[in-house]
């Protein structure tokens, strides 16, 4: 079995608290929320009005102004973090093998034109549904619009695995590359704001009304977001011998499936993700420095997450912090595991473990350390990233910090 080692070497996010690494990580670190008042739509008839729009986003700065009516939302996002990755790991198109490179991009909603189209045809009959539209629309264009942008030759892949998909695209990326069918691979999730799914959320009330409250024994639930995170792999070997910035390393990654559950995710699943991951990369689990957790904030998903930390971690499980960043940007669907694992690799690199905000009161059954409110100081070595799903979609990546031996 070929034994690749694995690094990542670019970083790049477009997110509600920042565009970029370096802005994205200052916010995150000073617990800065990107928590603001709907403005893309009229939230009037809901009881939410808030949610993690990113608010100055430009794609004239990372696409050509004409091509622009072309691209949907999403894959303008997904691009603007793919450029921001490659020139973080000092990598052009240009000398890159466009068919050794592979794009792996997970999603929840797909692309924004799919619901533009499905209002117009609601509201104005199918005659009225722009063709241009309809040819955006379909959700494989994200890492296709990649690859055609960065004039890429090589595999993309989408993945749909809902909101642990950026963990997914990560997994399918690394696989590539330590099988050396790939010597690089653009990796990551991305999701525009939908107004379908601040609706659908709505619907089945598991959203909070102002703030999202990881682990809070008050918790009302989540708030969704956008955005977009890309992580630039490739191999150790590639990276030392053109001398490139490491972040960490990744050694691999545990997925289970509770198909038969379909609105959610249970403590079984997600603790054999955990395990899979942990046996798969051969951490032992004291070697766990960090967890950077699901947690959306709602009742169900974060009590059930600390259950199967506890049944996996046992009497360790309170020394181990675990904080959810979702608490700044609420949930961005299929951008959330990949803006995490970015977290992650963050994390390992600059040895600062973000904070839970908003947290205010215990919950006996969410007693873990959740980091509440405050970075904290603290060597990490290996970080754990878990990213759950409808569909009983769940997954964990491990993230290393990258020594040579």
């Amino acid at each position: 079995m070929n034994r690749r080692r694995v690094v990542v070497t670019g970083l790049g996010v477009v997110s509600s608290v920042g565009i970029g690494k370096d802005k994205f990580w200052e916010a995150i670190i000073h617990g800065r929320s990107g928590i603001s008042p709907v403005s893309s739509f009229d939230t009037s008839e809901f009881r939410c009005h808030n949610a993690g729009e990113i608010k100055n986003f430009n794609p004239e700065v990372f696409i050509p102004k004409r091509k622009i009516p072309y691209i949907g939302r999403t894959s303008q996002l997904s691009i603007a973090a793919a450029d921001l990755a490659l020139q973080d790991a000092k990598f052009s198109s240009k000398e890159i093998n466009g068919d050794r490179t592979g794009i792996f991009i997970g999603t929840t909603m797909g692309e924004k034109p799919l619901e533009e189209s499905i209002d117009s045809w609601v509201m104005a009959g199918t005659e009225h549904m722009s063709k241009r539209k309809l040819l955006q629309s379909s959700a494989n264009n994200i890492p296709a619009n990649i690859g055609r942008f960065f004039k890429l030759g090589g595999p993309n892949y989408l993945i749909p695995t809902a909101c642990a998909a950026g963990n997914y695209a990560i997994g399918y990326g690394f696989d590539f590359i330590k099988r050396g069918d790939l010597d690089y691979a653009i990796v990551g999730g991305a999701d525009a704001f939908s107004r379908l799914a601040f609706t659908g959320f709505q619907r089945i009330y598991a959203m909070a009304q102002e703030q999202c409250m990881p682990f809070d024994k008050n918790r009302k639930g989540m708030l969704v977001g956008e955005g977009a995170a890309i992580l630039f792999l490739e191999s150790m070997d590639s990276a030392l011998r053109r001398n490139a910035n490491i972040y960490a390393e990744v050694p691999g990654y545990g997925i289970s499936c509770d198909a038969y559950h379909m609105t959610a995710s249970k403590s079984e699943g997600i603790e054999k993700a955990m395990l899979k991951a942990l046996e798969y990369t051969r951490t032992m689990k004291e070697e766990v420095d960090y967890i950077n957790a699901h947690g959306t904030g709602t009742q169900g998903n974060d009590k059930t997450e600390c259950s199967a930390i506890k049944r996996v971690f046992k009497d360790r499980y309170k020394s181990i912090p675990v904080s959810s960043i979702k608490s700044m940007l609420g949930h961005p669907m299929g951008a959330a595991s990949a803006i995490e694992a970015l977290t992650c690799c963050l994390t390992v690199k600059e040895n600062i473990i973000p904070p839970t905000i908003n947290f205010v009161t215990p919950d006996p059954a969410c007693d873990i350390d959740c980091v509440p409110n405050i970075a904290r100081i603290k060597r990490v070595n290996i970080a754990l990233n878990n990213g759950f799903a409808f569909g009983g979609n769940n997954s964990c990546l491990v993230i290393k910090k990258f020594l040579v031996n």
